[in-house]
């Protein structure tokens, strides 16, 4: 059963929704506004401290805990559909990843669609990756995170160095990842009455958005249901059952199961989309954050 904890973010979930459907016209700036709330779910961390970047090879926010290993880095990219949220809106919940795992943690701020469509934030993780790199950090001390839609760019974009012949990283680790741009899960139909934000409408929207006019559903760089996944690192996933995504992470796993890739895979009972938004503050969140951490650090060489 869910714990009261966890209950905030479903009716925080539900708010959103509500809002929304108030304003079917509401305007692109204003559905912003209101995910970048989000931020307000997650606790502040203990003993993290942060500093913002802004360079011509990757811009966002180093989460950097008091104590931790110095050659070592988790890149994050965020979740919102790739047309909301940023790296502040995602602080606190790295924060926590990177003070569990003992290894500072970049979350990258990329450039949003529509304005900026597919595969413009691939190609800027991808660039991230490599300034990471050569701020020092060999690429077996690398780790691609994210959720949701971010959990789709830490796939894709290690797809993307593999396709162009680079070094991969150590492991992947995504929360709840959106990587379906066909909409072809069943749980967004069977999940539907439990999850309080994701929708076949919202995901229909946003898929859209991100692809613009010339993107296709089925790019595996846009998809990675679609890609060849044998060769990628070991990957961990970590998924709400009430959420309508949960297919999405059930096919990922099984197709880079059957890949040969090394899967660590877990459902929550009871939790939505991207739960570990309550970082801090929700037995459920901390559960899956500690989880995640634990499974990186012997990948990233740490014991």
């Amino acid at each position: 059963m869910a714990s009261t904890e966890s209950a905030v973010q479903k009716s925080h979930y539900q708010s959103i929704t509500d809002r929304m459907a108030a304003d079917p016209g509401m305007g692109l700036a204003a559905l912003r506004s209101i995910f970048e709330e989000l931020a307000d779910l997650a606790a502040e961390p203990e003993d993290v401290t942060y500093a913002e970047v802004d360079t011509a090879g990757a811009r966002g926010i180093w989460c950097k805990p008091l104590s931790g290993a110095a050659d070592t880095v988790i890149l994050y990219t965020h979740g919102g559909g790739f047309v909301g949220n940023t790296a502040s809106s995602h602080r606190k919940m790295a924060g926590h990843l990177a003070k569990a795992a003992g290894v500072a943690t970049f979350v990258l701020d990329y450039a949003l669609a529509p304005e900026r469509p597919f595969p413009s934030q691939v190609e800027e993780t991808v660039a991230a990756y490599r300034w990471l790199n050569e701020q020092g950090f060999p690429t077996d001390r690398i780790a691609a995170a994210g959720d949701s839609a971010g959990g789709n760019l830490a796939v894709a974009a290690t797809l993307k160095l593999r396709e162009l012949g680079e070094q991969l990283p150590a492991a992947i680790c995504a929360f709840s990842p959106w990587v379906d741009m066909e909409h072809l899960g069943k749980t967004l139909e069977t999940n539907a009455d439990t999850d309080a934000l994701v929708s076949m409408g919202v995901v229909t929207l946003m898929g859209q958005m991100y692809l613009g006019e010339s993107g296709s559903p089925s790019d595996p760089l846009a998809n990675p249901l679609h890609a060849d996944l044998s060769g990628l690192p070991p990957l961990f996933i970590a998924a709400g059952e009430h959420e309508t995504l949960l297919d999405d992470s059930e096919r990922l796993a099984r197709r880079a199961r059957d890949a040969g890739v090394s899967v660590e895979f877990t459902t929550y009972p009871e939790q939505q989309h991207v739960f570990t938004f309550m970082a801090g503050r929700a037995p459920e969140a901390d559960q899956a954050i500690s989880a995640a951490a634990t499974w990186l650090r012997p990948h990233l060489g740490l014991s």
